[in-house]
C-alpha cells in the first residue's frame, strides 16, 4: 500500500510454470510464431471487455534484438489481441531506445536499473497516447521491471489508464 503499482491491472493467460515456460521459449526462441493465436487467445480470455477507445501497444524490442530475432513476440501477440478485442493496434507506440542485455538471471533491482531510460513513447504517437486507455502487451511478466518502465513513460505521456496483458505471469514469491 505504501508503494502502489503504476499500472491499472494485469491480465495473465496463465501462471509461469514448466509448461508455460516451454511454450514461451518455443514461441520466442524456437521461432514457432504460429503459437501466437493460441497464446493471445488465452490472454484475451482473461481480459474484461475493453471498449473501442483502447489502444493495444506491445512492449518494444531494440532494433538490434529485432534484427537478431526477426520478430517482436509481443507485437505478434498484440496484433492477435487487437483483432480479438476490437482495439486499435499501435505497434510502434513505444520505442526501445537503448540496447539492453537479456534480463534472465538478473534480480529485480538489477532489472529495473538496466531498463532505466531504455523505453520511450514514440514522438509521432504522443498526441494519440495522451488521455488514451492503453493495453500493454508482453509475453511474460517476471519482476515487472519491463512493464513498469513502459507504464512509467506511458503515464508520463498522459495515458489515462494502462493495463498489462501477458501470456504468463511469474508469482512474486518465485523471483
Amino acid at each position: 500500500m505504501e508503494n502502489p503499482p503504476r499500472h491499472d491491472g494485469i491480465a495473465a493467460g496463465t501462471l509461469y510454470n514448466d509448461t508455460a515456460r516451454k511454450l514461451v521459449l518455443t514461441f520466442k526462441h524456437g521461432r514457432k510464431i504460429a503459437l501466437a493465436p493460441m497464446l493471445a487467445g488465452m490472454m484475451a480470455s482473461r481480459l474484461q471487455m475493453l471498449g473501442d477507445d483502447w489502444l493495444t501497444v506491445p512492449v518494444p524490442l531494440h532494433r538490434f534484438r529485432l534484427w537478431q530475432r526477426g520478430f517482436n513476440q509481443s507485437a505478434l501477440l498484440a496484433r492477435q489481441i487487437s483483432d480479438k478485442t476490437g482495439t486499435e493496434l499501435l505497434v510502434d507506440g513505444l520505442l526501445r531506445t537503448k540496447s539492453t542485455p537479456a534480463l534472465g538471471g538478473l534480480g529485480k533491482k538489477q532489472r529495473a536499473k538496466t531498463l532505466q531510460g531504455a523505453i520511450a513513447v514514440n514522438p509521432k504517437h504522443k498526441e494519440r497516447i495522451k488521455q488514451a486507455n492503453i493495453l500493454l502487451v508482453d509475453d511474460v511478466l517476471t519482476s515487472g521491471a519491463t512493464s513498469n518502465a513502459c507504464v512509467f513513460v506511458l503515464k508520463r505521456a498522459g495515458a489515462a489508464k494502462v493495463k498489462i496483458a501477458c501470456f504468463s505471469r511469474v508469482l512474486d514469491e518465485a523471483i
